[in-house]
């Protein structure tokens, strides 16, 4: 008890000991201690926990060696989490103090969403896999590696079955594949050129096609359709274009959420000028300065280029034709995961 071991010099009787995972033989009176550890229960009568650090023990007697000015050391029930309460939400990704904060809860089991599975279908006869040796003419297949990791970043499955040639017959080919895929993201082919099959394989494949081209920079030519059960995304074919699209739409696709998330705000390092009349997103740089959060845009935004995205770690968002900003003003970003 507390005031029993206000004053130096205070002598206690010891009358038994409580190890962690048993209960408590007795109460404690007035100039009576238990020796107690860490985990178990406190006997009835007790509301301190003197410290053997501050106590000197000669057989079954204790002397106060540092006097206790308040009550200490006591885990009160109930502190972290009583019951009745929601420990982790519904729609909650988890990590791993979900995990252990639903298994102290005394939950055996939680119910969960299956991980999506997401069907990455690259088109061009342009495309190699990476490791190939490249003749004229030819690209290296660098989406579906990039893709593959988001989706798996963002709790899906990734399914890379290969590249599709231009065709639809190619095309068709390849969508009977992934008819397990809750999620199909076909890359590239969807531009104004002619060999771009995409859209009409799936058409023909019985997708309906809900919107085709935003105003949106980079990403203009992608695409949304539905073909049955699954739902269809088509991202734009260059390198960058299809980063950028992948972190606005299919990370809110994937999490079920309205928007891109991570949104932050932060101060221009550099001058702006007047934006276009697409919403724009500039790959840039943030980082602390004088606590304050500090973004630069990369010099070079073009749509092919990885080594850029390499060094972003947000992307500054630029509303259809947004005045000019000046070095300080404030801007909206997201996060790139």
């Amino acid at each position: 008890r507390l005031e029993d071991t206000k004053d130096t010099g205070s002598q206690l009787r010891v009358t038994g000991e409580i190890p962690a995972g048993t209960l408590p033989a007795h109460a404690i009176g007035p100039g009576e201690a238990m020796r107690i550890f860490t985990g178990a229960p406190l006997p009835d009568g007790a509301d301190h926990i003197l410290i053997q650090e501050e106590a000197e023990r000669s057989e079954d007697q204790i002397r106060v060696t540092v006097p206790q000015t308040a009550h200490q050391h006591i885990r009160k029930a109930g502190r972290d989490f009583s019951a009745g309460d929601v420990l982790v939400p519904a729609g909650t990704s988890l990590a791993p103090a979900d995990l252990g904060l639903t298994a102290a809860g005394n939950n055996a089991t939680v119910t969960v969403r299956r991980r999506p599975l997401v069907a990455i279908l690259p088109g061009g006869d342009e495309l190699l896999p990476p490791g190939n040796v490249l003749s004229p003419g030819k690209i290296i297949d660098s989406n579906s590696a990039a893709l593959a990791a988001l989706v798996r970043s963002w709790g899906g499955e990734a399914l890379t079955p290969g590249i599709a040639g231009d065709s639809v017959a190619a095309i068709r080919a390849m969508i009977d594949t992934v008819k397990e895929a809750d999620l199909i993201l076909p890359v590239g082919g969807a531009s104004v050129g002619d060999y771009d099959y995409m859209k009409a394989a799936f058409t023909e494949a019985g997708a309906d096609i809900l919107f085709s081209g935003i105003a949106v920079r980079p990403g203009k030519p992608t695409w949304f359709a539905r073909r049955g059960q699954q739902r269809v995304l088509g991202l734009p074919g260059n390198p960058a274009s299809a980063f950028v699209c992948a972190q606005l739409f299919l990370r809110p696709l994937m999490m079920s959420t309205a928007g891109p998330a991570n949104v932050f705000k932060a101060a221009l390092e550099t001058s702006l000028s007047k934006a276009g009349f697409r919403e724009t997103y500039l790959r840039a740089v943030s980082r602390q300065q004088d606590g304050q959060t500090i973004v630069a845009p990369l010099a070079d935004q073009d749509s092919s280029l990885l080594r850029p995205l390499q060094t972003a770690n947000c992307l500054i968002r630029r509303m259809p034709n947004a005045p000019a900003c000046a070095a300080g003003d404030t801007v909206e970003c997201v996060k790139l995961d």
